[in-house]
Order: C-alpha cells, then structure tokens, then sequence
C-alpha cells in the first residue's frame, strides 16, 4: 500500500473509531513526498457539516505554511472527495488528487455526494433555491475592493 494513502487510511479509522465523523482520512504531502498535514472528518466531533478530512488537512497545512496557496502540493484522500472539497482542493491550488474508495462507496454507506453532483448537471433543482438580491448595494463593496487592489487568489 502507498504510504501517504496509508496515512490516509489510518485518519480514516481513527477518526471513524473515535465518532468523530465517518470514515474519511487524508494528507497533504510536498513534492519529495513529506507529509505537511494529516487529517480525519470531524463533522460529528466539531457539529460542522464542512470539516471533512479534505478541509481540515487544506486548513492545517494552510496554518503551518504559512500562506492559503498550496500550489506543488499533493493530496492523498481514503474516498472521492465530495464537490465541496474538490472545490477547496482547487481554491488552495492542490493539482493532483490521490483517491481509495469512490464516491459510489460512499453512497453504497449512505453519504449523498451524488445529490449535490446532480444539482450541479442542473438536476434536483428542488435541493435548493438561489435568489439574487440587493446585488447593487452589494456590488459597491466589491469595486472598493478591485479599486484598492484587493488580492485575488
């Protein structure tokens, strides 16, 4: 078994042993391969919908660089990351994904990843409503930022 992956599996059990979240680990590795975080879900254990394994590594790893870009790291993860952690694997400019388990598995346990997937290809409209609102007031704030330069990440 690839060691990172390992590592992986072992957040994944510990967490999952722990009750803090389902059986999901994953690491974040550099380019000779040393591992910068090591994370598990911890969903149940922070009553945080968001601290999946993917999230909380990006967010240690993040925390001990030093700096929100991850670009030249790697990212070892015990399943298919969900749409929300694909999302913030790319946001930190992660580029290579390394994955066990696939998001079928998941569902198999009963994780529903492939509601969100759907809505995405514009299926199950009826998951969500989004309605725009008070975007001119609301725009001013992003022009002040563009005016003073603001960071674009």
């Amino acid at each position: 078994m690839n060691e990172n992956m390992k590592k992986a599996l072992e957040a994944a059990q510990k967490g999952s042993h722990n009750h803090e979240g389902g059986p999901f680990g994953a690491v974040i590795v550099d380019k000779t391969g040393k591992i910068i975080a090591q994370a598990n879900n911890q969903v149940l254990k922070n009553n945080d919908p968001t601290a999946h394994a993917e999230i909380m590594a990006i967010r240690e790893a993040c925390q001990k660089l030093g700096t929100h870009d991850l670009t030249g790291y790697s990212i070892y993860t015990s399943c298919e990351p969900c749409p929300m952690c694909l999302s913030a694997i790319i946001w930190s400019n992660i580029t290579t994904v390394y994955y066990a388990c696939t998001r079928a598995d998941a569902a198999k346990i009963g994780f529903r990843d492939d509601q969100i997937y759907c809505y995405l290809a514009g299926e199950q409209k009826d998951l969500l409503s989004l309605i725009t609102m008070d975007r001119e007031e609301c725009l001013k704030v992003f022009e002040q930022y563009e005016k003073e330069n603001g960071t674009i990440y």
